[in-house]
């Protein structure tokens, strides 16, 4: 049997198409304008149902809010959870807490929709953009850290 660290053509991590080089752990053009695509979708179709809600103000202030929190506790996870997978140093503080962020956004989310005197495709409207806005997130901050790490190691 061949060793697995034995490097050859067929098992390089750079594939060549013709002239070009690429390497497959790099984010592609599409996956990276679907992401962006996905958050702005999501976010701003959230925003729209908000502006266009028979709510009052400060209810559409806890939407709101509750969407750039779980926007930015998801973004702290998926960072953190990178650190730690790459080594890099993560107090258990702010890895706690990052979760805690995470959760307590979708949380609140859900009792404040619960309790909420909307219809009930309303309700399903603001989980599903709020969904569609945190995940994108998620995937959107994966892909800047995955190109600017692999374009700093190009350089």
């Amino acid at each position: 049997m061949e060793s697995l660290q034995h490097k050859t053509d067929e098992n390089s991590p750079l594939l060549k198409y013709g002239e070009n080089v690429r390497n497959p752990f790099k984010p592609t053009g599409a996956f990276i304008g679907a992401s962006w695509f996905a958050l702005l979708t999501g976010v701003v179709g959230y925003c729209i149902g908000l502006w266009n809600a028979e709510m009052q103000l400060n209810e559409k202030g806890y939407y709101f809010t509750i969407l750039l929190f779980g926007l930015f506790a998801v973004i702290s996870v998926q960072k953190s959870v990178r650190d730690r997978a790459e080594g890099l140093a993560v107090t258990d503080l702010y890895y706690g807490l990052s979760w805690f962020a995470t959760i307590a956004a979708m949380v609140l989310l859900t009792v404040g929709l619960w309790n909420a005197g909307l219809a009930r495709s309303e309700k399903g409207f603001y989980a599903m953009a709020f969904c569609l806005s945190i995940f994108s997130a998620i995937a959107v901050q994966k892909n800047t850290r995955d190109a600017k790490l692999i374009g700093d190691k190009e350089l």
